[in-house]
Parts: structure tokens; C-alpha cells; sequence
């Protein structure tokens, strides 16, 4: 087995001194450093900042598919060595089998885990139902819209009833009226369903309105520029004062961060 137990909160995330370096045949990248953060059960979380900052590099390092240089994750009381049930993830690429149907794909990993098929048949029943789909479970997925892509992939991982949600932009490529839907939607199934939920975006808005609490990350390395806690009462108004005022101030962090990207381009020009 190649986990170790260690006693902490189940579905309790803690990342602790975490770096990240990748490295070429005539140089080294940093892309995090000294990451620390405690991410409790239940937790609505967002990555925020510019491209180049690390964010989608954090949630791959917590999902297990790229592990840190040093330091450590614990999630669910297991440290981090790969990737495993517990963390469900949600890609912006929808990540579907184009050869199943929208029932298939949902059943898929409950059948590589050996459920019975009755079980398996209710449970996805469920999702279905759940996420509007039930009139499409016999569809494939070039049958269906990105919007109703997107919701299989999301059904696909709460199939597996993982604690923990990792999503990396799962709305960026959809339509606003579309985006919007799937925002609410997913505040109702975490609503219901209480999953901790990391979820990057480069959207300020977007991370308003879905979060309990925003990282803003800095450009490459990337490190907590700011841990904030999202205080704004649900459903929240992006028309209301207190919702624009947030929208400042993370708004000029991250312009920060993208005027210092900006910096480094023009002096690596000028050495080129």
C-alpha cells in the first residue's frame, strides 16, 4: 500500500510546505513555492490568478497526478502519493467516452469498483435525475451540448461519492448563460450533498459567487498572495456593494500579478 495513515480530520485537506519545480534539459521552472494551507470538511475553496501562477499545478499535485518536489498533502487522513476515489476530478475537456452514452459513462466507475448492477442502476438513476439528465442517458456525448457534457462529467464524479471535488476551469469554455446555469447548479448539488470542493477559475466573478474562501496565488512561483474568507450572505447579487467592493480588491491583486507576468515577458525580450 503506498499511503500512510495519518490521524486528521477524514475529508480534511492539508497542504504543507509544498513545492513544485519542473525541470528541462537547460533549466528549472519553479512553479510553487512553500504552500501551506487547511482546507476543513466542507469547504467551498477557489484558486484565483493569472495564468502562469500555479493553480491548475496545485489541484493536479492534490489529486495525485503530479506530486510535489517537497513537502506534503494529507487528504481524507492519507498523505497524497497518487490518485485515488476519495478526490473526484472535473476537467474543462469534459473528459468523456465518446463511444458511451451518457448512462454508460456515469455507470462506468461504479462498475470498475464492483457494485452491484441494481445499485449501480439507482444510483445513477439518481444523478440523472439530479443533474436534468434523464431524458439524455441514452445520448452520446457528440450528441450533446457543452453545457450537458459538462453536467455527465460532473455526475460521473459524485457517482463515485468522493469527498473531496477537484474541478480546473470545468466552466471556462461554456457560454455565459450557460457558465451561469452550472454555477447554480453546482451550489445546490454542494448545497445538498456537502462535498469540499477546490475549484480554479480565472473568473473574479466567478470565484465570488461560488466560494467560501479564495486563494489568490501569485505568478510563477506561485504562493498565497491572499487567503480570503468570502463573508457575502448566499445567494449572492453581483449588483450589491458588497460584492462589487470584493471585486476591487481582488480585481488589484490580481492585476498585480499580471503586471509583474507582464514585467518578466519584456525582460526576457530584452535579453532574447
Amino acid at each position: 500500500m503506498n499511503s500512510t495513515h495519518i490521524e486528521t480530520n477524514p475529508t480534511h485537506i492539508d497542504i504543507v510546505g509544498v513545492n513544485k519545480i519542473f525541470k528541462t534539459a537547460d533549466k528549472e521552472v519553479v512553479a510553487l513555492r512553500d504552500i501551506n494551507l487547511e482546507i476543513p470538511e466542507g469547504q467551498f475553496v477557489c484558486l484565483l490568478g493569472p495564468s502562469g501562477c500555479g493553480k491548475s499545478t496545485l489541484l493536479n499535485a492534490i489529486a495525485g497526478f503530479s506530486l510535489p518536489t517537497s513537502g506534503h498533502i494529507i487528504a481524507n487522513g492519507q498523505k497524497v502519493n497518487a490518485p485515488g476515489p476519495d478526490r473526484g476530478m472535473v476537467f474543462q475537456e469534459y473528459a468523456l467516452f465518446p463511444w458511451m452514452t451518457v448512462e454508460q459513462n456515469i455507470a462506468f466507475g461504479l462498475e470498475i469498483k464492483g457494485m452491484g448492477k441494481a445499485e449501480i442502476q439507482q444510483r445513477v438513476a439518481s444523478l440523472l435525475a439530479m443533474l436534468g439528465l434523464s431524458d439524455f442517458k441514452a445520448r452520446f456525448p457528440k450528441d450533446l451540448s457543452g453545457g450537458m457534457r459538462q453536467r455527465v462529467a460532473i455526475a460521473r464524479v459524485l457517482a463515485l461519492d468522493s469527498p473531496i471535488m477537484l474541478m480546473d476551469e470545468p466552466f471556462g469554455a461554456l457560454d455565459a448563460l450557460t457558465r451561469s446555469n452550472l454555477q447554480d447548479e453546482l451550489l445546490r448539488i454542494w448545497s445538498e450533498l456537502k462535498k469540499t470542493i477546490i475549484f480554479v477559475t480565472h473568473s473574479i466573478e466567478e470565484a465570488i459567487y461560488l466560494a467560501d474562501r479564495i486563494i489568490v496565488m501569485t505568478y510563477r512561483p506561485g504562493t498565497v498572495k491572499k487567503d480570503l474568507i468570502v463573508e457575502l450572505p448566499r445567494s449572492r447579487d453581483p449588483s450589491s456593494t458588497g460584492f462589487n467592493a470584493l471585486k476591487r480588491e481582488l480585481g488589484q491583486l490580481v492585476m498585480e500579478e499580471q503586471q509583474r507576468h507582464h514585467n518578466d515577458e519584456l525582460k526576457m525580450a530584452a535579453v532574447d
